[in-house]
């Protein structure tokens, strides 16, 4: 049997995770108490079955001894994968204001910050243990789903998931990202009045950034870096690796140079592209 622990702060997308799983023919269970985990194993199907489960601050033990000692305890009986979910905690706040909902422990008459902030050292000896953190700050719903689904299914080292990001410095950098690119130094679109309405994605920007041999030298040596370090990456067991690429404002130059570089590795891997920086993504 297989077990999967979703985890994570609330808000932070575990019901989409544990949605996610469900359509992957998992039996999913919202919330059971930590007390009834061992029950429910010795109650199911141990050869055919695959369970999945939420472990966050509405069922969790005590102390971090006894969450240890769970865990300890269900590795015996059967292979766990634990996916820990998280964003910033700002987001997080930003995610609670629109929805209207209590936070699990507002009872404790903590504010929203605190709550937050509690729940993450409550959820540490979670984390430390998990096979795959994800972070939804600016994850759309379907790349969520794409990397939970990915992982689950595993891939063959000739499908090695590479997850290419743009993004803005001036903003924030991704807190997920394997390797970070900063790509300010190239000659900026902005500067062109012509230029500043469209992004990197679009004919104009291509064509402006495509005029200078300083952009094709960097695009070219990115490239080359890993395609030389990419064998080594699946060697060791990797699933996926994130390479984010950031400009000032995350729109014409970093998104041009994740465009431009994730088109070369399409062939041989799986690629998700995601700029953060563009409007019209759909958020979690």
């Amino acid at each position: 049997m297989k077990l999967i622990i979703i985890s994570g702060r609330s808000g932070s997308g575990k019901t989409i995770a544990l949605h996610v799983l469900e359509d992957l023919g998992y039996n999913c269970i919202d919330g059971v108490p930590f007390q009834l985990l061992d029950q429910l194993l010795d109650t199911v199907d141990v050869e055919n079955n695959k369970i999945a489960i939420t472990l966050d601050v509405r069922n969790l033990p005590g102390d971090s001894d006894a969450i240890d000692s769970l865990l300890a305890t269900l590795k015996c009986k059967v292979k766990i994968d634990i996916i820990y979910i998280d964003a910033i905690s700002t987001e997080l706040i930003r995610r609670y204001s629109e929805t209207r909902r209590l936070h699990p422990l507002s009872k404790q008459k903590l504010s929203l910050s605190q709550a937050l902030e509690q729940e993450n050292t409550l959820l540490a000896p979670i984390r430390k243990s998990a096979a795959l953190e994800i972070d939804t700050t600016t994850l759309s719903i379907h790349n969520l789903n794409e990397r939970i689904k990915l992982f689950l299914q595993g891939t063959s080292k000739s499908k090695l998931l590479i997850i290419f990001q743009s993004f803005g410095f001036k903003y924030a950098s991704p807190e997920d990202a394997d390797y970070i690119f900063d790509v300010r130094f190239l000659p900026n679109p902005h500067w062109e009045p012509s230029l500043q309405k469209f992004n990197g994605t679009e004919q104009p920007i291509i064509d402006y950034l495509d005029s200078f041999p300083i952009v094709k030298q960097t695009v070219n040596q990115i490239e080359n870096l890993f395609q030389s370090w990419m064998p080594h990456l699946e060697d060791n067991n990797r699933n996926y690796v994130t390479i984010a690429i950031g400009c000032t404002g995350g729109k014409h130059r970093s998104v041009y140079v994740t465009e431009k570089i994730a088109a070369r590795f399409g062939n041989k891997y799986q690629v998700q592209v995601e700029h953060k920086r563009l409007a019209g993504k759909e958020g979690l």
